[in-house]
């Protein structure tokens, strides 16, 4: 009987992980009775990093009321594993979805963030794993640092709101009298650094509502506040891949954390033990909501195929849709994409619609496969 490994990430904003690992694992079910499936639910560091964790792991569910992006409370969940490792995501306290109407970029926060953080250390956590993904905000961490004790100011020593409409003001950081006391490891979904023509503002702020005007001024800041940060911690952790990852939040956890950046893809795929599964493995099947040019920034998909690749395993990846740049992932490991929908539909439709269409491509995928 032939084996499959299951690795897709979330559909965001329409299905997890788990459930796409189970649309994919009845296809297959049915065309190959009695086939040995794992399933190994993904996640970059964005939506579903603490329910992947949880699932391959084991361990337990934290609820938490926190500020939200916009200032307002929001209930977060976060994980902590049985080794007390907590496992938090970014985009739980300052994710896009929490956004209520049009989005402020210049004012949204991630204050939320250094809280659910600082609520870890209080439940006696042993280090933190922080997923960055899917964020709301491009404030450079500094609402999760303001929380954690560090101060930013101007060139007339005044305190300066840790908001991204004043990163341009900031000339110096004080940091607190005790630093954050645990060790932290950052799940980076992508691997751009803070600024530049790949940076977090060029690259991501359009998606987050920014108009073209704001991204310029964006962009100014953030290279303004680059250099003090990279003053502030005596080298350059703006440059580092992945500093850019939840609109600076990567280079902020680097900076006032201490974190390691890692590709949130790679640190679960080990943690799942992934290259020795490979090995008696017949075929791997991944896939997001859309595959395109980005995918290939350190996206789940594009990891799970490049492991593919050096063990000489297919990889089929399914998805919701295809979009500009998404051919170039033939050369990175994936045998075949395949998408279930070419039309541009609205979210309520997409929500309704993402289980069965996904389910009829499985089955169709399926279908066309012999081992």
């Amino acid at each position: 009987m032939p084996v499959f490994l299951l690795a897709p990430d979330s559909f965001k904003g329409t299905l997890s992980a788990k459930e796409v690992c189970g649309i994919f694992a009845r296809a297959l079910s049915a065309r190959f009775p009695g086939a040995v499936i794992r399933a190994i639910p993904m996640a970059d560091g964005g939506e579903g990093m603490t329910e992947s964790c949880l699932t391959l792991l084991g361990g337990r569910q934290v609820t938490r009321t926190v500020t939200g992006p916009q200032g307002v409370p929001v209930k977060a969940v976060y994980g902590i594993l049985p080794d007390k490792t907590a496992v938090i995501e970014m985009a739980a306290a300052a994710g896009l979805p929490l956004v209520r109407g049009k989005n402020d970029i210049f004012r949204t926060t991630t204050r939320g963030v250094g809280e659910l953080l600082l609520d870890a250390a209080a439940r006696g956590a042993s280090s933190v794993i922080l997923g960055l993904g899917g964020s709301a905000t491009n404030d450079c961490g500094l609402g999760m640092a303001d929380v954690l004790g560090f101060t930013f100011t101007n060139r007339m020593g005044h305190a300066v709101p840790p908001l991204a409409l004043h990163l341009g003001d900031i000339a110096a950081i004080r940091p607190p009298e005790r630093s954050f006391p645990l060790k932290v490891r950052a799940a980076c979904d992508v691997s751009n650094p803070l600024c530049g023509p790949n940076g977090a503002v060029a690259v991501f702020a359009p998606q987050k509502g920014a108009a073209p005007e704001d991204a310029s001024a964006l962009e100014r800041g953030a290279l303004s506040f680059s250099r003090v940060l990279n003053v502030f911690c005596e080298r350059d952790v703006t440059a580092a891949p992945g500093a850019g990852a939840a609109g600076g939040l990567g280079a902020a956890a680097a900076a006032f954390l201490g974190a390691e950046l890692l590709p949130g893809a790679e640190l679960l795929l080990d943690a799942a033990d992934f290259d020795g599964l490979l090995a008696n493995a017949d075929a791997v099947f991944t896939g997001e909501g859309r595959m395109d040019g980005q995918t290939k920034l350190g996206k789940v998909p594009y990891t799970v195929g490049m492991r593919c690749k050096a063990a000489g395993v297919p990889c089929y990846a399914l998805c919701g849709s295809l979009g500009a740049g998404a051919e170039a992932l033939s050369a990175c490991g994936i045998t075949a994409m395949y998408a279930a929908s070419s039309e541009i539909t609205d979210p309520e439709t997409l929500r309704r619609r993402a289980a069965s269409d996904l389910a009829a491509l499985a089955r169709r995928v399926a279908d066309t496969l012999s081992f």
